[in-house]
């Protein structure tokens, strides 16, 4: 079986890759990333995710995958966007990054709670070559958390499409079937037929 590193120490992002990736390439596993995190100094999405992929595809070895991903919400502009990760400070605690937007938009009726996720997704192979996708998910922020599935935002996260369930309502199946990330990765799938089986 052939391996593709993903850049990423969070094992959620690694299991939710590996299901995706393997629906299309189950000669493919997905691993997660053992060596140092580099700095994520961009200002897109795809800033972070080619740095992620450069530095793991370096220390391994290996074709590496790296996804940055966010939500953006429209009456703020597009923020958290790449700030997602760190909205409530540099500790990365989605639990305080979840109440501070639920917060911040507590005087915003739903019509005005508009939100996507957003995945960018960077290929990187270790001769160099480089390719970058985006998936986006539509929906809208609900008042509160619900659902025990997921991960990060998923809980305030109300997709289009699903009867008013939450993200972490959804089975991993669906999740799995509709995310950003899922998205994202129908554009990447051609290119994972290319890498050397």
């Amino acid at each position: 079986m052939s391996r593709i590193v993903l850049a990423t120490h969070n094992p959620h992002k690694v299991e939710e890759f590996g299901a995706i990736v393997a629906a299309t390439r189950p000669d493919l596993e997905v691993v997660g990333y053992d060596g140092p995190e580099p700095v994520e100094d961009g200002v897109m999405f795809a800033d972070n995710a080619l740095i992620k992929a450069r530095a793991a595809a370096a220390h391994t070895g290996l074709p590496a995958l790296a996804d940055d991903s966010g939500i953006c919400v429209d009456v703020l502009g597009g923020a958290p966007g790449v700030f997602s990760a760190y909205w409530a400070g540099h500790k990365k605690d989605a639990v305080a990054n979840l109440e501070l937007l639920l917060d911040q938009l507590s005087d915003i009726a739903d019509p005005h709670r508009a939100a996507r996720f957003v995945s960018t997704i960077a290929l990187v192979t270790p001769d160099g070559r480089e390719h970058v996708v985006e998936g986006v998910w539509p929906g809208r922020l609900a008042l509160r958390p619900s659902g025990g599935g997921g991960f990060g935002y998923d809980p305030i996260f109300l997709p289009d499409g699903h009867d008013g369930r939450s993200a972490a309502d959804l089975t991993a199946p669906e999740k799995n079937a509709a995310s950003h990330r899922a998205r994202a990765f129908v554009a990447l799938a051609p290119l994972l037929q290319n890498l050397e089986r």
